[in-house]
């Protein structure tokens, strides 16, 4: 069972970005929980939208034999599961989407965690957008770059010197 209430993730986004404007969050989002109304669902996407969430990780409610969830009746139809979490997905998608686009053109800092085949860094900057960044670097190092281009898995980096 949560602990904790709509209000509370509402109250804590408005005040983590009262002090760190560019703060991002995520969350993990299950879509058609057993009594799962549609607006049960629609109040899910709405705070999608109220506490601005860009990492979503969505997934369809399955059972699990054996847990107290299972015994739950009502439950929403695998269909309509499904359905709903492609509607979490594209909210998100749209989240991150938007956040590439503000990004476009800004300075950031990247954790290199990887270096790929063709001898780029790869990591991910402190709003956890994906960056592949031209050039050497090791992992573990963090490198500034000036974000130039998008897709919609990644952003490219320029190393700078600040």
């Amino acid at each position: 069972k949560r602990r904790h209430l709509r209000g509370d993730a509402i109250q804590f986004t408005n005040r983590v970005r009262a002090e760190r404007p560019d703060m991002v969050f995520g969350a993990d989002i299950i879509a058609g929980f057993p009594t799962e109304t549609e607006e049960m669902f629609q109040n899910s996407l709405k705070l999608v939208e109220e506490c601005d969430l860009t990492w979503l990780h969505v997934f369809p409610y399955s059972e699990r034999e054996g847990t107290p969830a299972a015994k739950i009746p009502n439950r929403v139809p695998k269909q309509v599961r499904k359905e709903r979490a492609a509607r979490l997905r594209a909210a998100g998608d749209k989240r991150v989407s938007d956040l590439f686009r503000r990004a476009e053109g800004t300075a950031a800092n990247v954790l290199v965690e990887r270096v790929d085949a063709d001898g780029n860094a790869v990591g991910h900057s402190e709003q956890f957008i994906p960056v592949v960044i031209e050039g050497a670097a090791e992992p573990g190092d963090i490198v500034p770059v000036r974000l130039t281009a998008r897709d919609e898995n990644a952003m490219s980096g320029i190393k700078t010197n600040s």
